[in-house]
């Protein structure tokens, strides 16, 4: 029976023509870097078209413009420093200006009659450069971008005086091209001829517009400025930055009077800064570094639109990301079982295989023996054209009270983000990595996958050689993990990491899950699966994500959750697949084998065959179109103005009977304008036009229980 109804779905379209009269999303090379001082030398601009920040140079360094010039809008109400440093004990002001005594907002005239805030960094120069490659990434399989983000840099030097003499910060800001990102760090050099330590800093304070300031009411219910602000120093043992994200604080301004909440607690200062520390010594001739802090405006608050800039900015600042492997997770390392899983990849397509956890390999074991074990089971996948990965366990584990961390609440272990977990800087966390790095690179392995990851648990021990005390443990355990994770990126070792490590080399994190839902019956899978996929795939590109597919029992569930034998149950294990692959999130099929029958081994072919036809699409920008809940339709829209496929529409039916919809599809970010060719599962293809919102009517019939799916040029 087909049952025809009229869905429509129209798309909130947000064009940005303020500044440049473009859409950075569909044409990003209309967006260029610049750096440009005004006439008489006394302000410096740095931006892209799209966001751009504004300096006074004399009497001090100080911000005295953001601008978001998609829409138009001044970000900054008030004048700020470069950044706040505590050095010994004291907190010192990088530039600054003072004397602004109305803080909603900043006067043009008022600018130049500003006087210096009080600062012993004193602006001596700046220098205009281009943004450099922060990891060298080996490039060493598919991935849908392969550049690096280019762009311009500024790095103002300002020399210390009186109790700094001697000592200089530099602050380096950079705006990319194509994206609406411009992103900042420091270093302080010791020049001097003592050691001092670095015990705090905000690499930001900038007092920013506020868009919602009741006069009463709870203040974490306000709205906050429309822009994305991010750090790559972030571990809080989850998936996704606003999970993970540490350094982005949200305060109140008590020297802004006049806003309109009567007790001014409305948070409209940005400061970006660790939750603890750093609290690292400089010795002399030495520097030390911040993290990297990037900011982007919004242009809307479409939920989609921003979803849009945010996996933009993941896929143009760690174009790693874009990796995508199809790989199987292999739970056997008997090197029977091995021989044919390479085999069978090997004959349908696949292009990895991760010796999974329970396998019973051990990348902590760097005997002799054992290394030679993996090598020769690498080595034939080697020579099938097959990538091979293993599995390692850090965080939610005990080593012994010499190497884990300590609670500084109890002075004992336990108490961390998963329990117990060892720390990175006990002599254990130094051997670990040593082993880790030693397995990977004499077995030849391509991929790594971490799991519990380090989840920014502080320790209080003072006899751990990699930390002094609770102060430094943060920053020293990440920046242990994230200098490995850098040079396994650049060794072209595939990352699989559940943690967001993202802008520090990993390549995939989790999608986000609660395990016990894969041993869920297996029909409850199949639409769980498809919810996951369009919930999870607004704030961070496909290709970064994992999911799972249990081919044997998972957490439970038995006979009913699990997928093997696979012809038995092969309507479940198609589907699966194909719901993952066209929405181009990579799962851990995860079994001892890819197929048991011709009938599932043409299966696998088939599905792999048409996403890697189609890979680029699938793999470029996802509309969501409908969520799956059971009762009607569901899909999404892959689309990319740069490809010759522009769109790429899937559409399912959970229902017991064929239905026939005439779905509004929104086509504007494939770039199209007026009209656009569209044909179903590779047939004839029909001309459509496009009407005033880009959008066009599509007439699908789906079938029961399946999918369907269109092709637009």
């Amino acid at each position: 029976m087909h049952n025809l109804i009229t869905i429509a779905f129209c798309l909130l379209q947000v064009v940005s023509p303020v500044a440049g009269g473009f859409d950075w999303l569909i044409t990003p090379e209309k967006s260029h870097s610049y750096v440009q001082v005004d006439a008489d030398g006394t302000r410096l601009t740095i931006g892209n078209g799209m966001v751009s920040r504004t300096f006074k140079l004399d009497p001090s360094l100080s911000t005295v413009s953001m601008s978001n010039l998609m829409t138009g809008e001044e970000m900054v109400r008030a004048a700020s420093p470069e950044a706040l440093i505590t050095i010994d004990g004291t907190e010192y002001s990088v530039g600054g200006l003072a004397g602004q005594t109305e803080r909603g907002y900043l006067l043009p005239e008022w600018i130049d009659s500003l006087p210096a805030a009080e600062s012993p960094f004193v602006l001596e120069g700046w220098e205009e450069g281009v943004i450099k490659e922060r990891i060298h990434w080996a490039r060493s399989r598919w991935a849908l971008n392969k550049e690096n983000p280019t762009g311009k840099t500024v790095t103002f030097t300002l020399r210390g005086k009186d109790v700094m003499e001697g000592v200089t910060v530099k602050v380096q800001y950079a705006a990319y091209d194509q994206i609406p990102v411009i992103s900042k760090q420091f270093e302080v050099i010791n020049g001097s001829s003592r050691m001092f330590t670095v015990d705090k800093f905000r690499l930001e304070h900038l007092a920013m517009v506020e868009p919602d300031s009741p006069s009463g009411g709870n203040p974490e219910t306000f709205l906050l400025p429309n822009i994305h602000v991010e750090s790559d120093y972030n571990c809080a043992g989850s998936f996704s930055h606003k999970e993970t994200d540490i350094t982005t604080h949200w305060v109140t301004d008590p020297d802004y009077t006049s806003q309109r909440n009567y007790s001014c607690r409305t948070k409209c200062i940005l400061d970006v800064n660790p939750p603890i520390g750093p609290s690292q010594q400089v010795a002399p001739g030495a520097a030390f570094s911040s993290f990297t802090v990037y900011e982007m405006p919004y242009d809307s608050f479409d939920r989609e639109r921003q979803g849009l800039f945010q996996r933009r900015f993941y896929r143009t600042v760690a174009p790693w990301s874009t990796e995508n492997p199809i790989f199987l997770h292999l739970t056997s390392t008997d090197p029977e079982v091995v021989h044919t899983a390479v085999d069978q990849a090997a004959d349908t397509g696949y292009e990895m295989i991760i010796l999974s956890f329970g396998s019973g390999l051990n990348a902590e074991d760097v005997s002799p023996e054992n290394i030679a074990r993996f090598k020769a089971l690498v080595d034939y996948a080697h020579s099938k054209g097959i990538q091979m990965g293993c599995y390692s366990l850090l965080a939610s584990r005990r080593v012994d009270d010499e190497s884990d961390c300590i609670n500084p609440k109890t002075g004992k272990p336990g108490g961390m983000t998963f329990g117990n977990s060892p720390c990175l800087g006990s002599e254990w966390g130094e051997r670990y990595f040593a082993n880790i790095e030693k397995f990977l690179i004499e077995t030849g392995m391509d991929c790594f996958e971490h799991d519990g990851s380090y989840p920014g648990d502080k320790c209080a021990s003072t006899s751990h050689p990699g930390h002094r005390g609770l102060d430094d443990s943060q920053w020293t355990q990440f920046y242990k993990i994230a200098g490995f994770y850098h040079r396994m990126c650049e060794r072209g070792v595939y990352l699989n990491v559940p943690d967001f490590y993202l802008l520090n080399g990993t390549t995939k994190t989790s999608i986000g899950y609660k395990e016990v839902n894969w041993s869920l019956p297996r029909a409850n899978q199949i639409l769980h699966t498809r919810q996951l996929n369009n919930d999870c795939t607004y704030d961070r590109p496909q290709s970064a994500l994992w999911s799972f597919v249990p081919l044997t029992q998972y957490h439970g569930g038995g006979a009913a959750a699990t997928i093997e034998p696979l012809d038995e149950h092969l309507d479940v294990y198609k589907a699966l697949m194909f719901q993952n692959y066209s929405s181009g999130v990579q799962a851990c099929y995860r079994g001892p084998r890819l197929y048991d029958t011709e009938r599932t081994r043409q299966t696998v072919i088939d599905i792999i065959s048409w996403y890697k036809e189609h890979r680029d699409i699938l793999n470029s920008d996802i509309i969501h179109l409908r969520k799956a809940d059971g009762r009607d339709w569901d899909g999404m829209l892959h689309v990319n103005p740069s490809l010759d496929e522009k769109g790429l529409a899937i559409f399912y039916n959970p229902l017991d009977t064929d239905i026939t919809r005439v779905i509004r599809v929104p086509l504007y970010y494939t770039g199209l304008e007026k009209t656009a060719s569209i044909s179903e599962q590779g047939g004839k293809a029909r001309k459509y036009k496009l009407s005033r919102d880009y959008t066009v009517d599509l007439e699908v019939t789906i079938p029961a229980n399946g999918h369907t799916w269109f092709l637009i040029k």
